[in-house]
C-alpha cells in the first residue's frame, strides 16, 4: 500500500494525530476494555434495545428514588430522541409519580446576538422535549412545569446556580459531538483553558459559538442535510455540571446505516485519548461514568471509499 502524508485539517482544534492513530486502531472487540474501572463501556447491537435500555434507565432511577423518597435531579440532552417516548410510555404504564423529579436540559439553539429560540420554533430542544417526553408522561404522574428547566439568554447566568441549589445532579445523561462536544460545550472553547484540566472542570453555563463540525453534524441528522437551517450560537451547561452529577449516562447513537457513523472515531478519541481541553468529552475519563455505545457505532474505524 502506497504511504500518503497530511496533516489535519486546520480548523480542526485536536491535532495529536499519534493520539488519532491510536483511538482510530482500537478494534471493536477491544473497546469494552478500559483502563479506568469508573470508566464503563458497553456496546448494544440492537437499535430498539438500546433505545428502550435508555430508556429504562431513566424510569428505573425514577422509580427507585420514589420508593427511597428521595429527590431526583437529571440533566436531560435534547437527543437522541427515541428513548423519551418509551420513558414516558413505562413511567405511565407503570404509574411511577414524577413528583419528585426535576430536570435541566443541557442546551438550547441560539442565534448570533445570542438569543435563544423560543419553543415555537420547529427546530426548538425544549420544543422537543415537550412534545416527545413531557406532554406524554400521565398529568397525573407528570412532574410540575415548575420542576423543568431549559437555558436560555435570559437564565444563562444563572443556570449553574439553578442546578445547584435544586441539589446536586443525581445523573447527567448525555452524547458525544462529532468535535468531541459534550452538550454544546465545544471542542474549540479549550483554548481558553489551555492544559488546565482542573479550571476547565470548573467552567460554567455560557452561550456559545457552535463549532464547524457540529453546525454540519447536526445538518446532517435534524435539518435534512441543510447547513444553512442550523443556528450559530447556543446556551449551554459548561463541564462544572456534568462532573458535579454523581453519575454520568452517556449514550451514542450516531449511525447513519450502510457501514457509515459519524461517531465511530470521535467514540474512541474521547474514550482513549488523551485528556484534553480540546476535546470535550475526555473529562468523561475521570469521573464516574457509563458510557453506552450502539453496535454500529462501536465498528472498526476503517476507510470506506465509494
Amino acid at each position: 500500500m502506497s504511504k500518503f502524508e497530511y496533516d489535519l485539517a486546520k480548523f480542526i482544534p485536536f491535532r495529536d494525530k499519534k493520539a488519532c492513530e491510536r483511538a482510530r486502531a482500537i478494534k471493536k472487540e477491544d473497546i469494552c476494555k478500559h483502563p479506568e474501572a469508573q470508566f464503563k463501556i458497553r456496546v448494544i447491537e440492537d437499535t430498539d434495545e438500546f433505545y428502550f435500555e435508555f430508556a429504562l434507565d431513566i424510569v428505573t432511577r425514577m422509580r427507585e428514588a420514589l420508593e427511597e423518597g428521595k429527590k431526583l435531579v437529571l440533566i436531560f440532552p435534547a437527543g437522541p430522541i427515541p428513548q423519551y417516548r418509551i420513558a414516558a410510555r413505562l413511567i405511565s404504564e407503570l404509574g411511577v409519580s414524577c413528583r419528585h423529579v426535576y430536570t435541566f436540559n443541557m442546551d438550547e439553539y441560539a442565534n448570533e446576538e445570542g438569543e435563544t429560540a423560543p419553543e415555537s420554533w420547529p427546530g426548538s430542544f425544549k420544543k422537543s422535549m415537550v412534545e416527545n417526553f413531557f406532554s406524554l408522561i400521565d398529568k397525573d404522574l407528570r412532574m410540575s412545569e415548575s420542576q423543568i428547566h431549559f437555558p436560555s439568554n435570559k437564565n444563562i447566568k444563572d443556570y449553574g446556580k439553578m442546578i445547584e441549589d435544586t441539589g446536586q445532579v443525581d445523573v447527567c445523561y448525555g452524547g458525544i459531538g462529532w468535535c468531541g462536544h459534550i452538550a454544546f460545550w465545544e471542542a474549540h472553547l479549550g483554548a481558553e483553558f489551555g492544559n488546565d484540566i482542573e479550571a476547565y472542570k470548573k467552567a460554567n453555563p455560557r452561550i456559545v459559538e457552535l463549532h464547524p463540525m457540529t453546525i454540519m453534524q447536526n445538518a446532517l441528522h435534524s435539518f435534512s442535510g441543510d447547513w444553512s437551517s442550523v443556528p450559530p450560537k447556543a446556551a449551554t451547561i459548561g463541564p462544572c455540571q456534568i462532573v458535579g452529577a454523581r453519575m454520568r449516562s452517556f449514550w451514542l447513537d450516531g449511525y447513519l446505516g450502510g457501514g457509515i457513523s459519524w461517531q465511530r472515531f470521535i467514540a474512541r478519541l474521547v474514550a482513549y485519548g488523551p485528556l484534553n481541553t480540546l476535546v470535550p468529552g475526555s473529562i468523561l475519563q475521570t469521573v464516574p461514568t457509563t458510557y453506552t455505545l450502539l453496535g454500529g457505532v462501536a465498528d472498526n474505524c476503517e476507510a470506506n471509499i465509494r
